[in-house]
């Protein structure tokens, strides 16, 4: 991973998510970043600032009006101080005024003085305020102004409801972070990410697919954009917000995911095959819901196209990476891969026993012509940078792009 900024404030929005700050400076510190923090009056009915005085080592600021504080305009000196500005939770209240330049408190003066300044935002609602119309307006001007949007997450929320809205965990934000600070490795280069399940379907209410979350292939659009690259998603049925500045296209099966990449990948540098894909599918879909009457009941399975095999067929072929997720013979399996698929390289790991799918986290062994390394488990967003830190170095030495 790349570093971190060194000077950061966090600007703290009023919710429910506002707990989630403590841990956030927290790991912060335990980075060495020097964090200030600054509360909105909304976050102080959720948050007492002598817990963050204690974790972060400074005072916290509260108000415009600090008599003491501001003697000597310190919002415009903390302004100058910070290498960037991270506002987690960011309610929609914060969002409306930051993308509409309201200066009424001190986190909105301070965001406008430090508009030179990286912006991070990592929202966090009810799911029907996420979806509204104007707070999605308001998220994509601040986006065209070039703030960062981490996230939101999709799961459940402290109303009861479920849906996309929750604020990302602390290490993810913290991986993000690192993202975006990462060295433009790969700026100019055009990547094609594939991510998620795939599902296979049986009858109108049944289908075949596997447990993909699409994090890992999420976590790799995320990186390769923060790189500096044009980056293309196409994804599996999935509940996860599309990263920042990437452009993404829904599929639902394998037929529909490999129409969908080989009509992407021509002009691609770079073509990542990160989706879990299934390799067979119902040969017949029936149109009406089968009913339970036998008991047994035969299904018949068709192979599904190749989609990394076909993409290796390209002329000019992009450079070309793969996912191995093996339960055994890991080494063997992951080399028989890399070959019979024609791939530049593997990226292989065990599943089960808590790693792998429907996790937050992985370790790989990575395998190419003529070398391998080992990433050891870590989040999947820290993974993700790693890997494209292979990639780029690889790209730079053949000059462009795969075999």
């Amino acid at each position: 991973m790349s570093g971190l900024p060194r000077r950061l404030v966090l600007g703290i929005g009023g919710g429910i998510a506002a707990y989630k700050a403590c841990e956030l400076v927290r790991r912060l510190k335990e980075r060495d970043v020097d964090v200030r923090v600054v509360m909105t009056a909304g976050a102080e009915h959720f948050l007492g600032a002598a817990t963050l005085q204690a974790l972060s080592g400074q005072p916290v600021r509260t108000s415009l009006w600090d008599a003491s504080a501001e003697a000597a305009m310190s919002h415009i000196e903390l302004a100058r101080w910070a290498d960037a500005i991270l506002v987690a939770p960011a309610s929609a209240n914060v969002l409306a005024r930051l993308a509409h330049g309201f200066a009424d408190d001190l986190l909105t003066t301070l965001s406008l003085a430090a508009s030179d300044r990286p912006l991070w935002l990592a929202p966090a609602m009810n799911r029907l305020m996420w979806a509204h119309p104007a707070t999605q307006a308001n998220v994509e001007l601040l986006r065209a102004r070039g703030a960062h949007v981490l996230g939101p997450a999709s799961g459940e929320q402290a109303c009861g409801e479920v849906g996309e809205g929750r604020m990302l965990e602390p290490e993810a934000i913290i991986a993000a972070l690192s993202i975006f600070e990462a060295p433009q490795m790969l700026a100019g280069r055009r990547v094609l990410v594939s991510a998620g399940p795939t599902h296979e379907d049986l009858d109108p209410v049944r289908f075949l697919g596997n447990r993909s979350s699409g994090r890992m292939g999420f976590a790799l659009a995320e990186a390769a954009a923060g790189m500096g690259a044009e980056v293309t998603l196409v994804a599996g049925p999935v509940a996860l917000a599309t990263p920042a500045g990437v452009d993404r296209i829904d599929v639902r099966s394998a037929r529909q995911m490999h129409a969908a990449m080989l009509e992407h990948a021509p002009g691609m540098d770079v073509v990542i095959g990160a989706a879990a894909v299934a390799d067979y599918r119902p040969e017949q879909r029936q149109t009406r819901k089968i009913k339970k009457q036998d008991d047994r009941f035969t299904v018949t399975l068709v192979r599904n196209p190749d989609i990394l095999l076909d993409l290796a067929a390209l002329s000019p072929r992009p450079y070309l990476a793969g996912f191995a997720a093996e339960t055994e013979a890991l080494e063997d399996n992951a080399q028989l891969k890399l070959q019979a698929k024609g791939l530049d390289l593997i990226a292989a790991n065990l599943v089960g026993e808590g790693l792998g799918i429907e996790t937050q986290d992985n370790a790989f062994s990575v395998f190419w012509r003529g070398g391998s390394t080992v990433l050891p488990r870590a989040p999947k967003t820290d993974l993700a940078v790693s890997l494209l830190r292979i990639v780029a170095g690889q790209l730079a030495a053949k000059g462009g792009r795969g075999t």
